[in-house]
């Protein structure tokens, strides 16, 4: 049995592991863990049965588990919460109500920060900056400022030591999660290594704030012709990894109808006019942002000469769609209009990661129940975010693993429309998608794009027959060597091969009768060969014979025994 000295990344974080194996015994939640036989596990797992919340939801408690980890798995069940192909819809909405709400650091600390990053004194820097600061969630806290000329923004800084602790997290859940691959047998199907590897790279990639900036600049590039909608503007003269500056929107966030009524919101038109930012991105840009709850988006009221518009802020996570995922949304999105379940199935199978004895024929079944059950629905009644849950779930319970920007778009179409009915209970995203659609349909059939292919098409043929005369050499080479070896198997071959056999002589009957018929060979009767059409009739008759045994799959040398 493997010694704590087996795992050395998890002996140098013994004392965060006890935390972590406490907290789940407390909510009810450590019996899996204890099954891992380790000792060390045991341990700090032992005596804990008086704290467990055995009357919540195991949805809740594991929510509440991540929440008293702290900054990494708040982060774990914010990322895990987009992944409902894995966890299912329940536990995904419930982890996304995950917020953190973290200690605001001393205002001496943040600014240490500020001047150690930006290199120059605050007061040089900006020409007020308040100590207080407006949040503080797991990894920075947002201060108000003022830049030296007037304009107001809001700076983003992280905390102190959040990257050593968050890698010191990121080693025990990737050791914990190989213990589970392992010795869990009903955690296997849900890829625990390879989720946490992509929540890795999330979030390391969510602490540079240098992406966040990026992905500003992005955004406004593509509304800038749009006033409607809003992205934060960065000042990347004052921004490093670890603290952005951008301008300070003053709206009122979509979570507080009542004050965005006051201020003069048009519920209906800001749920069309956000859902239909939202759309733009995802099929026109092919990057969205991947966090649309209510809270990041806010309504700007009118200020001068800017009209009212959508601000949306927390740029953080976002999704991309490449050309490959777009052509599979837009073959997924017209086999659903005409029902055809068999391709839906088909591409789903494409897209993820199918487990060992995955039963397709089982998936497809569930994906025609719900295309027929929800094709030809009234408009008025169709939940756009209902179907796609149920879609989730069914995949996840064939334990298939879409690739994460696929489901990130489920999940952000699933609160597109959620946040959309809060401002407007009438409120149907799918009416909006029509437009969408009809441009994805001009676009495929673009003449650029088509010569884009092309050009594509082209390179990669140039690049094949340009390493075929290479891949031949090796080859022969290996032959040369005995390098290579043949081995011919087969089950059930001579069926097929007299089938072949019969096939090529009811050919040959067939041409020779139709030689004769056209050349009028004697003898005639009404001008007309005899022996040519008796042969074309009989090689008719034996032709379709073997159409209708190849149909079958029957052994046509079985049959003229039977018959």
């Amino acid at each position: 049995m493997l010694n704590l000295t087996d795992i050395p990344r998890l002996a140098r974080s013994a004392s965060r592991l006890a935390e972590i194996a406490r907290v789940l015994a407390k909510y009810g939640l450590a019996g899996a863990l204890a099954r891992l036989d380790y000792r060390f596990v045991r341990r700090w797992t032992a005596g804990t049965e008086l704290h467990r919340l055995a009357d919540r939801p195991w949805e809740v408690r594991v929510r509440l588990v991540l929440t008293e980890l702290g900054t990494t798995f708040i982060k774990f069940g914010q990322v895990l919460s987009t992944r409902r192909d894995l966890i299912g819809p329940a536990l995904g909405d419930e982890l996304a109500t995950l917020q953190s709400h973290v200690p605001a650091d001393p205002f001496s600390v943040t600014r240490a920060t500020v001047e150690t990053e930006l290199r120059q004194p605050l007061e040089v820097l900006f020409a007020a900056f308040e100590p207080e600061p407006l949040a503080s969630a797991s990894i920075g806290q947002v201060h108000r400022a003022v830049l030296r000329d007037g304009r107001k923004v809001a700076v983003k800084v992280q905390h102190p030591g959040i990257t050593h602790r968050v890698e010191n997290d990121l080693a025990i859940l990737a050791e914990l999660a190989a213990l589970a691959e392992e010795y869990l047998p009903e955690f296997k199907a849900y890829r625990p290594v390879a989720v946490v590897a992509e929540f890795e790279r999330v979030l390391t990639r969510e602490l540079d704030f240098r992406r966040e900036l990026r992905h500003l600049q992005l955004f406004r590039q593509a509304f800038a012709h749009d006033p409607g909608v809003r992205f934060p503007e960065p000042h990347p003269s004052l921004s490093s990894g670890r603290v952005l500056t951008m301008e300070l929107f003053e709206g009122v966030p979509f979570n507080r109808p009542d004050e965005v009524r006051a201020a003069g919101g048009d519920f209906e038109a800001l749920a069309r006019a956000g859902a239909k930012a939202f759309l733009d991105m995802i099929f026109r840009d092919g990057l969205f942002h991947a966090d649309p709850h209510p809270g990041n988006l806010l309504f700007l009221p009118p200020v001068g000469n800017r009209p009212e518009a959508i601000g949306l802020i927390d740029v953080g996570m976002v999704g991309r769609i490449d050309e490959r995922l777009r052509a599979t949304i837009d073959r997924g999105v017209g086999a659903v209009l005409v029902k055809d379940a068999a391709t839906v199935t088909e591409l789903i199978v494409q897209a993820g990661d199918v487990p060992a004895g995955f039963d397709a024929g089982a998936l497809e079944g569930e994906v025609a129940d719900q295309l027929a059950f929800y094709h030809g629905m009234p408009l008025e009644q169709f939940e756009l975010g209902t179907a796609l849950n149920e879609l989730t779930d069914a995949i996840r319970r064939y334990h298939v693993m879409l690739p994460a920007p696929l489901a990130l778009l489920l999940r952000v179409l699933v609160m597109l429309e959620g946040t959309g009915r809060l401002l407007a209970p009438g409120f149907n995203l799918l009416e909006l998608l029509d437009p969408y659609k009809q441009a994805s349909v001009r676009k495929k059939l673009s003449p650029r794009r088509l010569l884009r292919r092309f050009v594509g098409a082209v390179g990669e043929w140039d690049d094949l027959v340009r390493g075929l005369p290479r891949q031949l050499s090796g080859v022969m080479r290996m032959v040369q060597r005995r390098e290579v070896g043949v081995e011919l198997s087969h089950r059930h071959l001579e069926p097929s091969v007299n089938r072949l056999v019969f096939g090529m002589m009811v050919s040959a009957l067939f041409v020779g009768s139709a030689l004769l018929w056209a050349f009028k060979a004697e003898p005639l009767v009404r001008d007309v060969s005899v022996f040519g059409l008796f042969g074309c009739v009989v090689s008719a008759l034996l032709g379709y014979r073997l159409f209708r045994a190849i149909q079958h799959s029957g052994k046509l040398e079985e049959r003229d025994r039977k018959e």
